[in-house]
């Protein structure tokens, strides 16, 4: 007779044991609940033995996370977030990094004391339920996924940017833009998202290796536009310094927070990281502080070299800004062929981490096991890496994304909310867990974090949250049609399972 099934409550509340997620993360199948370890419990991946491997040092995940946040937004950010904000788009910076600057120091501890690949949605699973977990892990999904499609639109724009001022020739509008943005099929992002996949396929130490160097050609690219962007500061283009009031400061800010997503693709590698405990958070400080510095001091510079009324519409704002100070085209060359290289190595890490994600989802049952599967040869999950990028080659080389940045942004944001929330509920249920890093003024930071991240919400727009209710709402059909049944932890909450009934 088959054990009936636990209330519907008990089941979207179910957590899954610290214990458990560190065992299936390391692949050790002994370490498993006997419930999950012997027969159908045990996936054939864990009984083959394979699992992600630990290839990536301190200066590969501080590159990645540098790499997944520098780029996704500072290129083009800035042609929508000025023109809402005015000059006074530096604050809005500010705003955006001291509350992705709380959010680090929660996703900090988190990482070290539980090191996978899941990120926040394994936090969540762990500290708040399963239910709560599969929503933040579709929130991750919508974020990685349409931020990457974005970012790659973006790679085009700058290609173009170079093609004109070194051969003067342009790819036609038919093949680099997409229906509803001037053309039919943006080819050029679609090649470079299928160059990210190969990549990807290849192996995660080679791709962690070639992000590396593109992250330290990005840096002394923004560096460049910076000191020659400020040979033509004018004091002059400052004012008005908030033409729209701090509710345009308030609405940039919410606009440019997913350029911040990297920090939460740093814990996505924490299965591949050796000495993860300290790794990990480390890597994550490391991030939010480069990434932080230029920022600022790339919008500091834009603002004071352009007024800001032209920024709105700008095509490759940022090359176009170092080509009038300077009346050369050199300087818009060297920075197109930065930006170039920059943004693929967003697209690759942004891609890299949605996968990750999906993997840790299919792991749990969350997902068909398909994606959880990883070849034997390379150690990547390339069914899932592939499936991916098809989906990311098919948004960016389709689907205008202007109007789906507030929605990554929102994705973002209750990711983030989460972790903080996450923070103090496995201080109380794990006191004694070890932890490479422990927040700082606890437990004040993380209700700061939670409030910061609500005030950015705030500023998005309605239509935003329509958009991610339905998202949402998607989501749950999916949660309630598949994952609840064939959830890893189904079954261990029935009332026979409890040893106190006994």
């Amino acid at each position: 007779m088959t054990p009936p099934e636990a209330p519907l409550a008990q089941q979207l509340l179910r957590r899954k044991p610290v214990a458990q997620i560190m065992a299936e993360s390391s692949g050790d199948i002994e370490a498993l609940p006997p419930a999950l370890a012997e027969g159908a419990g045990a996936t054939a991946q864990e009984r083959s033995g394979l699992h992600l491997k630990r290839s990536i040092g301190l200066v590969q995940l501080s590159a990645i996370g540098i790499g997944a946040t520098v780029g996704t937004g500072i290129f083009f950010v800035l042609n929508t977030s000025v023109p809402e904000a005015g000059p006074a788009v530096v604050v809005s910076f500010v705003i955006a990094a001291v509350a992705a600057g709380l959010a680090a120091l929660c996703y900090a501890e988190l990482a070290s004391a539980i090191p996978v690949s899941g990120s926040s949605y394994s936090y969540a699973y762990a500290t708040l339920g399963e239910a709560v977990a599969f929503g933040v892990g579709a929130c991750l999904l919508l974020e990685y996924g349409v931020s990457a499609s974005a970012v790659s639109v973006g790679w085009g724009q700058y290609l173009n940017e170079f093609f004109h001022d070194a051969f003067d020739f342009t790819l036609p509008d038919a093949i680099a833009q997409p229906p509803g943005g001037g053309g039919y099929v943006n080819v050029p992002a679609m090649v470079l998202v299928t160059l990210c996949c190969l990549l990807l396929v290849r192996g995660t130490k080679e791709s962690a290796t070639l992000n590396a160097v593109m992250v330290g050609v990005k840096i002394v690219v923004l560096l460049l536009f910076v000191a020659i962007a400020f040979t033509g500061f004018h004091a002059d283009n400052l004012r008005p310094f908030a033409p729209l009031g701090f509710s345009g400061i308030s609405t940039a800010a919410s606009s440019i927070f997913f350029s911040f997503i990297g920090l939460d693709a740093v814990s996505t590698a924490g299965e591949e990281v050796r000495e993860p405990h300290r790794t990990l958070p480390r890597a994550i400080l490391i991030a939010l502080v480069v990434v932080t510095s230029l920022y600022v001091a790339v919008a500091l510079a834009a603002v004071g070299a352009q007024k800001w009324t032209l920024f709105e519409g700008q095509q490759a704002g940022l090359a176009q800004i170092l080509r009038d100070v300077t009346g050369q085209t050199w300087p818009s060359i060297m920075f197109a062929l930065g930006a170039i290289a920059s943004i693929f190595s967003v697209t690759l890490v942004v891609i890299y981490g949605q996968t990750r994600i999906l993997y840790t989802m299919g792991r749990d049952g969350m997902l068909p096991p398909a994606f959880a599967s990883v070849s034997p040869r390379t150690g990547t999950p390339v069914w899932n890496t592939v499936v991916v990028s098809v989906g990311v080659a098919l948004l960016a080389g389709f689907v205008p994304l202007d109007v789906l940045a507030d929605l990554t942004s929102l994705g973002t944001l209750v990711a983030f909310t989460v972790v903080a929330i996450g923070v103090m509920v496995l201080r109380r249920t794990y006191p004694e867990m070890p932890r490479g890093f422990r927040v700082p003024g606890y437990p004040v930071t993380p209700l700061l974090s939670v409030a910061a991240c609500l005030y950015v919400i705030s500023g998005l727009h309605p239509l935003t949250f329509g958009f991610f209710a339905a998202w949402l709402a998607g989501a749950a059909v999916i949660y309630f049609g598949y994952s609840i049944r064939h959830s890893r932890l189904r079954g261990a909450d029935r009332p026979e399972a409890d040893p106190r009934r006994a």
